[in-house]
């Protein structure tokens, strides 16, 4: 079922690793054009753009962008008990870890009376982006809002697409998730329309505009991040989700086999890709694969996915070498099913999170391990990295000299200055006493030279 691309008795360079190694095709750039002029409309017309365009592709219109309180409240009162306790559990576990993400200012002292503090302000006002088409994701609030709380984000607006089963409002689970995080804003817009209606707002419908915008979503909502970066900050451009397996004879095949599945059954785009160096469990798990998929829910959408040019497995020597066919392909999930899996999983430079032996796998990072589900895709783990805390604070240095600190450095400033030619740098260091040699002088002195 999958297809087999053979590296072995070989050791290709990075170059030829990433050209031959399973990639889908999707290319951003291709469908700007179409996103442009919703972008364009969107600023031009604000929230009745953004509802005739949702009418046009969702095929539902709400009666309203900002969806009431009550109907967020009503959500949560009907969302059954097990699933609320599930959302609550999974809650509490991804609060804790980003939490513990958030760092502590800091101060470097490098001479007496100069200081570099380091503090970290959150972003003041963010819209988290919830997809809503081929599957429901209330985990995806959790992993958007979470992050960005314990950060101290100030407001928070959810923006989801509208469904033609309920109203018109979001789906009642993602609404749910969100009341149960305290989250009161939340958009009926979907698509490119919603990234642009988060980063231009719409002052006369009530609707202020945010100062970044995060969270998964289609190519169409990839590029309209793209076309309003600048006007707001946005976490990394999501691609179709990927799992990568490094496995070795000692895996599991069956264990592989539904890991690999599992991810396939997001979209008929998503990259299911086993690495090894062991050819009986690459057949083995072909072979799992072949026997269990079609009783999945989705198994259509797993079968094109499996079967597309974004999947397959890759044989390899050993190890070694699937550890750089790892890096290479630098996958949005990586699971690592060898022996003393930690340290192969350390090895490992690029991915977005690397999920650690046999009781790990990426469902796991889906919903409830802690972490972040917001990966970067399409190789963009070599430079990208996943949601966290981090993503919603800018670091800011704080400088403090004294009149002592700053004239100790300022022989290297005013030569520096002049060595770019900028010589008014200079000038700003003696004007304050701190010149050098015969050219130093203070603002009263060259008051009374007058």
């Amino acid at each position: 079922m999958l297809t087999v691309t053979d590296l072995t008795g070989r050791e290709p360079g990075v170059a030829e690793l990433r050209r031959v190694l399973p990639r889908g095709g999707t290319d951003v750039a291709a469908v700007l054009p179409k996103v442009q002029p919703i972008v364009e409309d969107v600023r031009s017309r604000g929230a009745e753009a953004a509802l005739e365009l949702g009418e046009r592709f969702d095929h539902v219109r709400p009666g309203s962008v900002r969806v009431p309180r009550e109907i967020v409240d009503a959500a949560v009162a009907a969302l059954p008990d097990d699933v609320r306790a599930a959302l609550e559990q999974a809650i509490e576990r991804i609060r804790k870890v980003h939490a513990e993400q958030v760092p502590a200012p800091h101060t470097t002292t490098l001479a007496e009376g100069a200081e570099v503090t380091e503090v970290f302000h959150p972003i003041e006002r963010v819209g988290l982006y919830v997809p809503g088409g081929k599957a429901v994701y209330p985990s995806s609030v959790l992993m958007n809002v979470i992050p960005a709380q314990e950060a101290g984000v100030s407001t928070l607006v959810v923006a989801s697409p509208p469904q033609v089963d309920n109203d018109g409002w979001p789906n009642p689970t993602v609404l749910a998730a969100c009341s149960l995080l305290g989250v009161d804003e939340v958009w009926a817009t979907g698509g490119a329309q919603a990234v642009a209606l988060l980063a231009y707002g719409d002052e006369a419908a009530g609707l202020e505009p945010v100062d970044m915008v995060t969270g998964p979503g289609n190519i169409f909502v990839t590029a309209a991040k793209r076309l309003v970066r600048g006007v707001v900050g946005t976490d990394a451009e999501a691609g179709p989700t990927e799992i990568a397996v490094l496995a070795d004879d000692s895996a599991d095949p069956v264990y592989v086999a539904y890991d690999l599945i599992s991810q396939a059954e997001h979209d008929p785009m998503a990259a299911s890709v086993l690495i090894t160096d062991s050819r009986e469990l690459a057949e083995a798990v072909d072979r799992e694969i072949e026997r269990r998929y079609t009783v999945t829910l989705n198994a259509e959408r797993v079968a094109e996915a499996l079967t597309g040019a974004q999947s397959g497995i890759v044989l390899v020597d050993d190890v070694d070498a699937g550890v750089r066919v790892a890096d290479a392909y630098a996958a949005e999930h990586l699971e690592v099913h060898t022996r003393n899996a930690r340290e192969v999983a350390e090895r490992v430079r690029h991915a977005g999170a690397i999920f650690v032996g046999p009781y790990s796998p990426v469902p796991l990072g889906d919903y409830a391990a802690g972490s972040n589900h917001v990966l970067p895709t399409s190789g963009t783990a070599r430079f990208s990295a996943g949601l966290s805390s981090h993503t919603f604070l800018r670091p800011v240095n704080l400088i403090e000299y004294s009149a002592d600190a700053l004239a100790e450095i300022a022989g290297t400033i005013v030569t520096l200055a002049d060595v770019e030619r900028l010589p008014a740098h200079g000038e700003a260091v003696r004007a304050r006493g701190a010149g050098t040699g015969a050219d130093a002088g203070t603002a009263d002195d060259a008051e009374g030279e007058k």
